[in-house]
């Protein structure tokens, strides 16, 4: 049987839910439980708040299927408010005189509605964006049109790239092209001159710094992009060779994507403000200062420098940077710049949540083991029913090893064909009581073994949801990303199972087995038994990446995506939805022609009726079936 979650009280609060997923340390006041036990998502960043389970029910009452990617307005706007006023208030403490001016990477989040709301909520703070390539300085041309606000161009630049941004300058957007490598300056000198139009050239500084995290090889003297002080002095001397040193006016580093250590960011910046100063100093008329991105969000909400977290606020971020910035500065009587920072996870993460019901499960269960095995019985059998009896507190790795080898010997030797069939699988159920022996005693013991540690999770029930990992949530088969996953309703009720999630791909990399706990992570989500009601889950945070990174595996497409609006008396609007990938659709992706699809089957089915296999009603009804299948969602529909 699948482990019961151990607790201290019969009865079960939703105060025990929230601290169980740990949605009070994560949600940073936009999420909570409500007393009747359901997820509220509180857009604007506390107070007023809806209940997700509601937000379900009138999807459902619209005819919108499972899965759904609710992304929340608000909460975007919510997060450049929070950040521009943190730095507004940093910038006030230390009597900084330069203006902070956001900027947000497009390639965190390409899709069109966060690139139209993210300059329409930034634009009472002149908030900007950044493009790393053609297709994103195109997307960033379009949207951003404020003159105060900075459009950063990172990334390779070819001759069309460099030429808009020199088009984008003459109409009076400050367009600044951040030298990446050595290369392209001459690219940005060439153009300019030839179509006179005078660039805002900036350059990125390799720092030798390095902070720790999991991008943490963005930075550092061998990161892939930028050019090291040599570099930054070659540049500076060819600006005045031909005249165009009037044009560097912006420093760039990158340090790393979800750096945790507030440490490692004041040093970083106190190292790229002296490489300022310097240029400042060559006679570059500077003034502008982007410290990239970096900016952490606390995934598992354990406010630690782990990956997953940050041991800052994003006051004291704010507050780190202005004060490191101005003493630096000040000491060396250099005016203040404009800072810039990159803040893209941190900005978008919180903005999207992704619920899916669950469609069935596979619960581990055995099978009651005979008071006495046969007298002749082989002696391995024997030998694992002894093990059974003994295992206690005292020798549990002991019978942890023991039980390992005699089933590893009856697999071989059912191998050699000296074992039967029966006899195998009777070794397997005295085995596995074994195990779940052993596992309900580790609960009990001050320190568990590594070996035993992993036994829980290989126990576990799996709930089947109806999602795709690879395409929702890639970041959590790439690279092991952490996002809180919870049930959104039933909170006040204890959750008695121990779960692994499992996606509806064929592929065993298809599950969520890491998750986020109260104190740390943990290798099994607690969930409630099943009932004939659906049962939703939602995965959170998921705002940045995750949509533009996802795959085809086995042809599931783009969900369904709703935007929520909440105003501030807590009336709730559908603003817009998008019909997820119908199955046609992700066919033409991988370059099938579904009208040439339809056309063959027809020819099937005919050739059918030809040969008496079928009949004509049923060659309409399997039309039927193949078009309705072709025009239907690629997730499981009710």
């Amino acid at each position: 049987m699948s482990k019961n979650l151990k607790t201290q009280t019969t009865e079960w609060s939703t105060e025990q839910s929230a601290d169980i997923y740990g949605i009070n340390n994560w949600g940073a006041d936009y999420f909570s439980v409500s007393e009747s036990g359901e997820v509220i998502v509180h857009p604007h960043g506390n107070g007023v708040g809806v209940s997700l389970r509601n937000i379900v029910d009138g999807l459902t009452d619209r005819g919108m299927d499972m899965p759904v990617l609710l992304r929340f307005s608000d909460i975007l706007d919510s997060r450049i408010k929070k950040l521009h006023e943190g730095f507004g208030r940093a910038i006030q403490e230390f009597d900084y005189q330069g203006h902070y001016r956001g900027v947000y990477p497009i390639k965190v989040n390409q899709q069109q509605q966060v690139l139209e709301e993210i300059t329409e909520f930034g634009a009472r703070y002149h908030h900007g964006l950044e493009a790393g390539s053609k297709p994103e300085l195109i997307a960033a041309l379009t949207y951003m049109q404020d003159p105060q606000a900075y459009l950063i161009c990172n990334g390779y630049k070819d001759e069309e790239f460099v030429e808009l941004g020199l088009y984008a300058c003459k109409m009076g957007l400050q367009c600044i092209f951040v030298v990446e490598t050595p290369s392209e300056l001459e690219l940005i000198i060439e153009r300019s001159k030839t179509l006179g139009i005078p660039p805002i050239i900036g350059v990125r500084l390799k720092l030798s710094t390095q902070a720790s995290g999991h991008w943490n090889e963005s930075g550092g003297e061998r990161s892939v992009f930028g050019l090291n002080p040599s570099q930054v002095c070659d540049l500076v001397d060819r600006l005045k060779e031909v005249g165009m040193l009037d044009c560097l006016k912006l420093l760039h580093y990158h340090f790393g994507s979800q750096i945790p250590d507030i440490r490692d960011i004041r040093e970083a910046v106190v190292e790229a403000c002296r490489v300022y100063i310097g240029l400042v100093n060559e006679g570059a008329p500077m003034g502008i200062l982007d410290l990239g991105g970096g900016l952490a969000v606390d995934y598992d909400g354990s406010h630690g420098n782990s990956e997953a977290s940050r041991n800052y606020s994003l006051d004291e971020y704010c507050l780190a940077i202005v004060e490191n910035l101005t003493s630096t500065l000040n000491e060396n009587d250099v005016p203040h710049p404009n800072i810039v920072t990159e803040s893209g996870r941190a900005t978008v993460a919180y903005y999207s949540v992704l619920l899916f019901n669950i469609l069935d499960e596979s619960r581990f269960e055995i099978s009651d083991l005979p008071t006495e095995l046969p007298d002749d019985a082989h002696e391995l059998l024997h030998n694992l029913m002894a093990v059974v009896r003994v295992v206690n507190l005292r020798n549990v790795q002991e019978c942890f090893h023991d039980a390992y080898y005699y089933r590893d010997e009856i697999h071989q030797r059912f191998k050699r064909g000296t074992m039967s069939l029966r006899e195998r699988a009777l070794a397997g159920e005295i085995f596995w009581h074994i195990v779940t022996r052993i596992a309900k005693l580790t609960e009990e013991m001050e320190y568990v073994p590594n070996e035993l540690r992993g036994l829980p999770a290989m126990l576990a029930d799996i709930y089947y949801g109806n999602f795709s990992l690879f395409q929702s949530l890639p970041d959590v088969w790439a690279i092991d990303q952490l996002f809180p996953v919870m049930p959104i309703h039933r909170l006040n009720e204890k959750p008695d199972r121990e779960v692994v999630v499992a996606d509806i791909t064929c592929d065993c990399d298809g599950k969520i087995d890491r998750f986020v706990g109260q104190y740390t992570t943990r290798d099994t989500l607690p969930l409630h038994n099943l009932t004939d009601q659906e049962y939703y889950l939602g995965v959170f945070l998921v705002g940045a990446y995750q949509e533009t990174l996802g795959d085809l595996h086995n042809l599931l497409g783009d969900t369904n995506v709703v935007t929520i609006q909440v105003d501030t008396d807590g009336a709730l609007h559908y603003s817009r939805e998008l019909e997820g990938d119908s199955v046609a659709d992700v066919l033409s992706y991988v370059e099938y022609d579904p009208k040439r699809m339809i056309q063959r089957i027809r020819q099937l089915a005919e050739n059918a009726v030809r040969n008496d296999a079928i009949t004509a009603k049923d060659r309409r009804q399997i039309m039927e079936a193949f078009e309705n299948g072709m025009r239907g969602y690629t997730y499981f529909e009710r």
